[in-house]
């Protein structure tokens, strides 16, 4: 089970259990579940307003995440990633460091969320 850290400069860190492989539980849902503040509004991938950076922590290489397209005209829209910057994560299956909260349902590996 991965062990996902929440950090806000607001807020003391909290770490907490993700299960692993359940493809239901985004890092919304879990924050929510363990009373983090995270903001958020439509719980759709639409508006950004959950936007967190994700870091993977460990020695194993980070693991690529697919980018759903309604989460990268999102984050291109904010500025977090460039067309070009999208790209490259593609071709090289590497994940980006910037998600939306609603989208994102972790993978196996330990990461910390700053919100």
């Amino acid at each position: 089970m991965p062990l996902i850290t929440f950090s806000s400069p607001e807020y003391k860190d909290k770490t907490v259990y993700a299960v692993a492989g359940s493809f239901t539980e985004t890092v919304l849902k879990i924050a929510k579940t363990n009373k983090i503040p995270i903001d958020f509004s439509c719980e759709n991938g639409e508006c950004g307003t959950c936007v967190v950076k994700v870091t993977q922590l460990g020695d194993k290489a980070p693991m690529g995440y697919h980018l759903e397209e309604k989460e990268k005209t999102v984050l291109l829209e904010l500025g977090k990633v460039t067309k070009d910057e999208l790209d490259e994560l593609l071709v090289n299956d590497l994940p980006s460091k910037w998600r939306l909260a609603c989208q994102f349902i972790p993978r196996d590996e330990d990461i910390l969320v700053e919100y």
